[in-house]
């Protein structure tokens, strides 16, 4: 596994090594030794796998609040994504600068989150499935994010109609939650 690029103080995308032959294919998509070479403190607690059945489903801008932020290694399985992640850690050289990565199941990427981000993607095919391991459990109590189409941040999403649930057209755009002081 190496990595292929590297944004915003820690964000990585990663490529695995793939064992293909006329059977199919192998990857080895984590491995705590590896993660560990590469420079990544990552240990999962707990796995997360969606499906978005239309093109142009958006999920995010989501993190969680400490104590329970989380980290997180996201794959597609089936499918494409446009995937998003916005700096909101205060105290960072690219607080509020967003990255976005093409990630889909035929260039196999990783996307490595670590804590202190905002995490969304947008789907760019039907029937697409996401699975993501993360380092701390889902809390309720904890569960933040911030509005997907806030203008302060600009970020460049596919073009075309999001699908969103009611929850995410709903969240604080980056000044409003700013403002709450929750970080």
């Amino acid at each position: 596994m190496k990595v292929i690029d590297e944004c915003l103080n820690g964000v990585k995308l990663l490529e695995p090594v793939v064992h293909s032959d006329d059977r199919g294919f192998f990857i080895e998509s984590y491995s705590q030794s590896t993660f560990h070479q590469l420079g990544i403190s990552f240990h999962p607690v707990q796995d997360n796998h969606s499906l978005s059945k239309q093109a142009g489903t958006l999920r995010g801008l989501h993190f969680q609040l400490p104590p329970f932020e989380q980290a997180k290694l996201v794959r597609v399985l089936r499918g494409a994504i446009y995937d998003v992640v916005v700096d909101i850690r205060p105290d960072s050289s690219t607080f509020g600068q967003w990255y976005g990565y093409h990630v889909s199941s035929d260039n196999r990427y990783l996307l490595f989150v670590p804590n202190g981000f905002a995490h969304g993607f947008c789907t760019l095919v039907e029937n697409t499935e996401v699975f993501y391991k993360v380092d701390a459990p889902y809390s309720p109590q904890h569960d933040a994010g911030i509005l997907w189409s806030d203008p302060k941040l600009g970020i460049d999403w596919p073009p075309g109609d999001k699908i969103l649930s009611k929850k995410d057209s709903l969240l604080p755009s980056f000044s409003e939650w700013l403002q709450r002081g929750e970080f």
